[in-house]
């Protein structure tokens, strides 16, 4: 995410790197490299001088702290700014009407129906609500059974009328049906339209005046980067949208719709969809963005992701396991699950301090797991439950059964052994205190 402008951006600092004071010429030359890094991942043009213009407005007269270089400084600077250009404070949704009427909208091939059911998945979820989607998508064949397939995958109901055509009447009955079924948030999906197109967009504006909205957001492809931004505006002109979602951030995207919309519109950012995944949807919070894209990473993301698939009493169960050194195959396969739903591999490690930076040039796949998962599946249900019957022809046969050499398996063994041990002395509150005393002291 942002891979590339991270890079020039970190490049940009080094012009400051070295130097004991912040002076006019290494601003004057830090900002003109930030700015090129900033237009090269398709910022607005306006956006891009204002914003520099006002770090080094701020820079200027800085003194430079004992403790910190003149490099690290401008970072504190340029992740406050950063953060402000992007809205600042994280936008929640208006969920206080019952049922809450959310709108979406935006171009074909945006990814609208894919956010909608991943937003219905996020308000059930996370946030205990009973949505229902209503297809009001009458122009686009599967728009219907693409809702109704993701309905199905994340449970919960669809109201479609294949046989009308009138997409207010449709969003009306929606409505209607979530107020009898007792369903507190309604979710509409309309076609998708360009803003050149006068008859479609009366007929969204016509949606909106009969359904009332409290929430109207619009899905932008960044992959599309400042086309995105200008056709906002478009429709924030029409509709008056109350947020932008952002997605596929997980793709090649150069960054310059997430840090041009909120100038240009003046509506913030309120989700980010980072993949195909119904989990894969991020509520977007401007400073922790801002800390990606300077290499700074975001653990409170990668720690809320963790939690989202936590299950309190799978853990309770799993920490008696390891306090009697039960941990088996069956526990290390589940938590591999768990890790999976969390989202992209290389994404997740993005999110960690300084691992960004290290791995920006590796490969990850999101099939990184696929080898060992194949390995465990090999293994017989006694096996499973009890690794240490694992013997060399036991592990011939598992390499052999799971398409992988004898060494693969004798590392994934070994790993397993030692986590186990790891894992024991974290258990274990005197174990730890005994190894913290033995650690050498600064």
């Amino acid at each position: 995410m942002f891979e590339n402008l991270s890079d020039k951006l970190d490049r940009a600092f080094k012009v400051l790197k070295g130097q004991g004071s912040i002076t006019e010429i290494n601003v004057a030359e830090t900002m003109k490299e930030i700015r090129k890094a900033l237009l090269d991942a398709d910022v607005n043009y306006k956006t891009a001088k204002t914003f520099t213009d006002d770090v080094r407005t701020k820079a200027m007269g800085e003194n430079v702290l004992t403790s910190i270089s003149p490099g690290q400084l401008l970072t504190k600077l340029m992740n406050d700014e950063l953060t402000e250009l992007m809205g600042g404070t994280t936008a929640e949704l208006d969920l206080k009407a019952s049922p809450t009427i959310i709108l979406i909208a935006g171009l074909n091939g945006a990814g609208k129906t894919t956010f909608t059911g991943k937003l219905a998945n996020y308000l059930k979820t996370q946030k205990g609500k009973k949505p229902l989607l209503v297809a009001d998508d009458i122009y686009r064949p599967a728009a219907i059974d693409q809702l109704e397939v993701l309905g199905q995958q994340i449970g919960v109901p669809v109201y479609a009328n294949r046989e009308s055509k009138d997409p207010v009447a449709i969003a009306l009955e929606g409505i209607a049906q979530a107020k009898r079924d007792g369903n507190n948030v309604v979710i509409i999906d309309t076609a998708g339209r360009l803003a050149i197109d006068e008859a479609m967009m009366q007929e969204i504006e016509r949606v909106k005046a009969a359904t009332k909205p409290q929430e109207i957001l619009f899905v932008v492809d960044s992959m599309t980067g400042q086309d995105a931004v200008n056709t906002a505006k478009v429709f924030n002109d029409r509709l008056d949208f109350t947020g932008v979602v952002l997605t596929k951030l997980d793709g090649d995207t150069r960054g310059g719709a997430a840090l041009s919309i909120k100038s240009v519109v003046n509506k913030p950012i309120k989700f980010i969809g980072t993949g195909e995944k119904m989990e894969a949807l991020d509520v977007f919070h401007p400073d922790r963005m801002a800390s990606r894209i300077l290499g700074m990473g975001d653990v409170v993301s990668l720690v809320e992701r963790a939690q989202q698939q936590f299950d309190e009493k799978e853990a309770a169960e799993l920490q008696k396991k390891i306090r009697k050194n039960k941990f088996d195959f069956n526990d290390f396969y589940s938590q591999i699950q768990q890790i999976k739903k969390m989202g992209n591999m290389k994404d997740l490690m993005g999110m960690i301090p300084g691992v960004g930076k290290m791995m920006k040039d590796v490969e990850v796949s999101d099939d990184a797991f696929k080898g060992i998962e194949a390995i465990i599946q090999s293994m017989t249900p006694k096996e499973k439950e009890n690794p240490d019957l694992i013997n060399q022809s036991r592990r011939q046969r598992i390499a052999k059964g799971s398409g992988s050499d004898l060494q693969e398996v004798n590392r994934l063994m070994k790993q397993f052994d030692d986590m186990k041990k790891v894992m024991k002395q974290m258990s274990n509150p005197a174990a730890m205190a005994s190894m913290m005393r033995r650690m050498p002291k600064q």
